[in-house]
């Protein structure tokens, strides 16, 4: 793989575009920021979990906030892997104009990064799948695929972005957000099938990056950017090189600013914060500045800052250090496992911490159980309302409640199941939990 050809302004829909047709203020790779920063299904994630659950008199993250800090991170790692390439060949824009973009590539692949997250975190996601391999829907298992059962019994958020920004939703444009394919391409951390998916020890294949209704997407973006095919997996891709720099952003911002909201919410101390942050932030040099605030908060943000400028540059040097595996696609570990030892101990220490108490912390536990038992709920009134032929008088009343640019004009079962699962996926926290407690008559809604 080289550069000149992963970088490409082509965008989704207007292939035959000539990209320099227009002049504008904005390059290519910064309007793809802007739709999106504009965009429904960004906005929707200010109401959908990041961890704990949504904002009462504390802030917290949420998707949105996340997504933000993520982009922003993702700017920097862009910004300093252009300048230490540009450092060590001055011409290099000659011999790759885009690679100035980078930046703004990997900032709008980082906003787009939980577009397809359900809402409740992970649980979301879990609940899906389970309805499908434990619940009422393993009975479709006969009436779809192979590859299309495999995507349903894995739901995958990451896929789901893809689908989000690709397909021609009703009454919506068809060209979807027609983002540049290289934007796209930097979304999708596991390039493969979910029946190809999910192999241990191979970073191409942990998961999947497409459903079996996007892999011919996938296929022309990656034939468009050269994109090598995997060697494991005739049937699926080697990543994008810049998909590592968007993953080490959120990799970043989860590990570092989940401790942050914990102090926030007093399930951590300032003393346990900063023990886990200090060792990242220059230590003793650091201490001076500290003692000068009286305010924890504000500790705990310079150590948060420090910490996570100190990762975006150890991960900016392996990232050119390495450059060539990256471009073979032979790098086949996250980014943020490849930095100097002492870092990697001291985040593996910040990860073993954040399970303990933070991510198994009585409100996040809570939250991810009631949104289990929510989003399940919700497939099995939709679900079988949809593709039920003879449909009863309320089966009807319930596909009357999905929107029209998530019906379908497909027959079959796994094209039917995935209009809903269009539905039921992007709703927020909110409208799921209120829409849940309208259908079994929990509450009823009033006219005002």
């Amino acid at each position: 793989m080289n550069w000149k050809q992963l970088l490409s302004a082509k965008r989704w829909g207007y292939e035959d575009r000539d990209v320099n047709d227009h002049l504008d203020a904005r390059s290519e790779f910064q309007r793809d920021y802007d739709r999106l920063i504009f965009s429904s299904p960004f906005r929707r994630l200010q109401n959908k979990t990041q961890v704990f659950p949504l904002p009462g008199a504390v802030f917290v993250h949420n998707r949105l906030t996340h997504s933000l800090e993520v982009a922003s991170v993702g700017r920097s790692l862009g910004r300093l892997f252009y300048n230490l390439m540009k450092k060590e060949n001055p011409d290099i824009d000659e011999a790759c104009p885009f690679l100035q973009e980078v930046g703004n590539i990997i900032s709008s692949a980082c906003l787009s990064h939980d577009l397809g997250n359900p809402a409740f975190g992970h649980s979301g996601e879990a609940a899906i799948s389970s309805y499908f391999t434990e619940g009422a829907g393993s009975k479709y298992k006969e009436q779809v695929s192979s590859k299309e059962w495999a995507d349903l019994i894995h739901f995958e958020g990451n896929a789901n972005a893809l689908r989000i920004l690709t397909h021609p939703f009703n009454g919506k444009d068809k060209k979807g957000y027609a983002l540049t394919y290289s934007t796209l391409a930097s979304i999708v951390k596991y390039p493969c099938a979910a029946i190809d998916g999910h192999v241990s020890g191979n970073h191409h294949r942990k998961k999947y990056g497409f459903f079996e209704c996007e892999a011919k997407s996938f296929a022309q973006i990656a034939a468009e950017l050269g994109l090598e095919k995997d060697p494991t997996n005739p049937q699926g891709y080697l990543r994008h090189p810049l998909v590592y720099l968007v993953e080490a952003a959120d990799d970043i911002c989860y590990n570092i600013i989940d401790l942050e909201d914990a102090h926030h919410l007093k399930i951590l101390s300032y003393k346990e914060v900063e023990e886990l942050l200090l060792p990242l932030c220059g230590g003793e040099s650091l201490q001076a500045r500290l003692e000068g605030l009286t305010d924890t908060g504000s500790k705990v943000e310079l150590l948060r800052a420090k910490a996570i400028n100190t990762l975006i540059n150890a991960c900016a040097e392996v990232f050119v250090k390495n450059q060539d595996k990256f471009l073979a696609g032979t790098f086949e570990s996250a980014l943020m496992d490849a930095l100097d030892a002492p870092i990697v101990e001291q985040m593996k220490k910040i990860s073993k911490i954040s399970v303990a108490n933070i991510y198994n912390a009585p409100t996040v536990v809570q939250i991810e159980i009631a949104g289990y038992k929510v989003m399940n709920a919700l497939l099995e009134e939709f679900v079988p309302a949809y593709l039920k032929s003879n449909k009863t008088m309320f089966d009807r009343k319930l596909v009357a409640m999905i929107p029209e640019q998530f019906h379908t004009d497909r027959t079959d079962a796994y094209g039917k199941i995935r209009a809903v699962l269009d539905f039921v996926s992007g709703m927020t926290d909110v409208y799921a939990i209120d829409l849940y407690r309208k259908i079994k008559g929990i509450s009823i809604p009033t006219l005002d």
